[in-house]
């Protein structure tokens, strides 16, 4: 069963933002659009190129009202050793959860049971705290922030534009569609 369009489950955690321990909880995501960014585990080899794309894209997430919160089942004290050893993972401005219990991981569904780990999941939610988007790699296989950015532009124009959809590689300008019988067998 997907989670898209379902709402997020009660979690509770800990995580690492702008230099402080804060605690954040699924209603710490609503009120705005959210991004959770699930990634296997600090100090490895592909998340720090996701995470600091993401950080070298945070301006333009802002910019659109996404608030981007990335969660591996480290602990939110390893996350700060991770930001105090990388120069990559120090200009993060997002908050950092930790999740060692493997709650938030297991509620969204991604989490590698034999080995405790996370796959790459990212879950783009309204304000309401509704799954609109989700996206799931296998662990060698990167993200990226600019296709992340694209994904929460189409989400939000479709939210705010009733009876308009977006097509294939639509971004902000381009031509919408608004589904209809005169369509079907056109495009």
């Amino acid at each position: 069963m997907s989670l898209v369009n379902t709402e997020i489950k009660p979690f509770k955690a800990q995580a690492y933002h702008n230099g402080q321990f804060v605690e954040v909880t699924e209603a710490s995501l609503k009120g705005k659009w959210s991004a959770v960014v699930f990634y296997p585990a600090d100090f490895t080899f592909v998340c720090p190129t996701e995470l600091g794309d993401l950080a070298d894209h945070y301006a333009e997430f802002k910019k659109l009202g996404v608030e981007i919160y990335a969660v591996s089942t480290d602990t939110h004290f390893t996350h700060k050793a991770w930001a105090d050893a990388s120069d990559t993972i120090k200009k993060i401005q997002y908050p950092m959860i930790g999740d060692p219990t493997g709650t938030i991981t297991r509620n969204f569904g991604v989490m590698i049971e034999e080995e405790g780990l996370a796959l790459r999941g990212t879950f783009l939610i309204n304000p309401e705290g509704i799954i609109k988007a989700l996206e799931v790699n296998d662990l060698g296989i990167g993200r990226s922030a600019k296709d992340l950015i694209r994904k929460a532009q189409a989400a939000q124009y479709v939210a705010t534009h009733d009876g308009e959809v977006c097509p294939a590689a639509w971004t902000p300008g381009g031509e919408t569609l608004a589904p209809s019988l005169d369509l079907v067998g056109k495009i």
